[in-house]
């Protein structure tokens, strides 16, 4: 009787910390993301991601790198949660939405514009 009080006691413990482990990812959108944007389905264009939760506010870079472009404004509806992505420099905005939120792989599906070029966009986190 002692010996299956210890295994599930053992049991028990792998439990919590395998749960423990799941909830520790953070934020929604902290990590790389990678994808592509484009008007059609031919015409793409490859794009990554580097998000971050600082505490108050995500932040990041499109395209890290030499001539990466910083991301001037992330806004989370977490009731629905949809995401709008905002960076100035290059007149881009990207709204869409979170989906596969219990994947660690989700993604980011919706509209992108840049300039006056308009389309659709996916990205997966890596």
């Amino acid at each position: 009787m002692r010996r299956r009080t210890i295994r599930l006691a053992c049991w028990g413990t792998a439990l919590f910390a395998t749960l423990t482990c799941a909830a520790q990812q953070g934020h929604p959108l902290t990590g790389t993301w990678s994808g592509d944007w484009g008007p059609t389905a031919t015409r793409r264009t490859q794009i990554t991601m580097v998000l971050n939760w600082d505490g108050k506010n995500v932040t990041g870079l499109i395209n890290p790198g030499p001539d990466a472009i910083p991301i001037t404004g992330v806004y989370v509806d977490v009731t629905t949660w949809t995401v709008r992505i905002e960076a100035a420099a290059a007149h881009i905005m990207a709204e869409g939405k979170l989906e596969d939120l219990g994947s660690y792989h989700r993604t980011l599906t919706g509209t992108w514009q840049q300039g006056n070029e308009k389309g659709d966009f996916k990205l997966t986190r890596d």
